[in-house]
């Protein structure tokens, strides 16, 4: 028998390793934070107010701006904390929380995207029945469904390492609280813990990417068999948004949780998770709108109602002193 010590909080390492850039990572990282919040908020509120785009396309992109945003909050905010602090620590609770927001609003945003792609093989194969097969109605029960599902498999995820021991070392070696680098520490993981994490990792990656796969199949195959060039390129250019953000998402997605690990290759993951919890989130409003002239539209309305306003609020203040 071995002597352990029962772990009750652990230490968040992550950017522990680079003394001398941690001032500047958290200038750098609350900037991106600040964009993060600011373009989501602009899409969410284009959406909601301009009633042109309260259309199925555009309500997966209001949920899924959402999701995005709540999970960079589960997130950095408490990097950007540990930037600055000299205690970085983290009990079992609050770091059992973490995973489980994450995981969940990662996967809740897989699936949303895969309801995407649904949504656009039914707007082309059926575009004249489309506001009959896609209500407002369906589309909340399609998102209200990837919300579920995705906190399913992240509660199974987090109640499999949670119920393992952790003992003696107590450091993540992460800046927040990753599969691997927590499981690490554990003293009783075995092969059969490994599988039904990869097992449930993989339904929620690879589950929602075929379903993504196949919708794109069938999209390309009803494209190929319209006779002008123009409604071709007008099918497609209605996917190309959706398509960029897939592609970006699931790249690093996959790269970092279905790969095989080992301790040497997690400052590699932490790097990379630098991107996709920090960088990828700017990717869905700045595709959307560089590339999608409705959103142009609608987000010129409301930053020129911005600017209307000011100069009422500013003479309103200056009354009231």
């Amino acid at each position: 028998m071995v002597n352990h010590t029962t772990v009750t909080t652990f230490l968040l390492w992550g950017f522990s390793s680079f003394p001398k850039l941690q001032n500047l990572l958290f200038a750098v990282i609350f900037l991106f934070h600040v964009t993060i919040l600011l373009a989501n908020v602009s899409i969410m509120v284009a959406i909601k107010l301009s009633h042109s785009l309260h259309t199925p396309m555009y309500i997966f992109l209001f949920a899924l701006s959402l999701s995005e945003t709540c999970t960079t909050m589960v997130i950095i905010p408490r990097m950007l904390v540990d930037l600055l602090s000299e205690s970085k620590t983290i009990s079992l609770p609050e770091c059992a929380t973490q995973m489980l927001f994450f995981f969940g609003l990662a996967a809740n945003n897989c699936f949303i995207m895969a309801a995407m792609s649904y949504d656009r093989y039914t707007a082309i194969h059926n575009p004249l029945q489309y506001h009959t097969l896609m209500t407002q109605r369906i589309c909340f029960q399609l998102i209200m469904g990837a919300f579920v599902i995705g906190f399913l498999c992240s509660l199974g995820i987090t109640i499999t390492i949670f119920n393992l021991s952790f003992c003696d070392s107590n450091i993540i070696q992460h800046f927040f609280c990753d599969i691997s680098p927590v499981v690490y520490l554990a003293c009783d993981f075995t092969s059969r813990h490994a599988m039904l994490i990869f097992l449930l990792s993989a339904f929620v990656l690879v589950g929602s990417f075929v379903l993504i796969m196949v919708s794109y199949v069938f999209i390309a195959s009803l494209v190929a068999e319209m006779p002008s060039a123009q409604g071709r390129y007008k099918a497609f250019s209605t996917c190309s948004s959706h398509l960029t953000v897939v592609s970006i998402h699931y790249g690093f997605a996959c790269f970092v949780y279905l790969r095989p690990k080992s301790s040497d290759s997690f400052r590699e993951d932490m790097l990379m998770a630098v991107t996709y919890t920090v960088l990828t989130p700017l990717l869905n409003p700045i595709v959307y709108s560089l590339r999608n002239k409705e959103m142009q539209t609608a987000l010129r309305k409301v930053l020129d109602g911005i600017i209307k306003i000011l100069p009422w609020l500013t003479n309103k203040k200056t009354l009231n002193l």
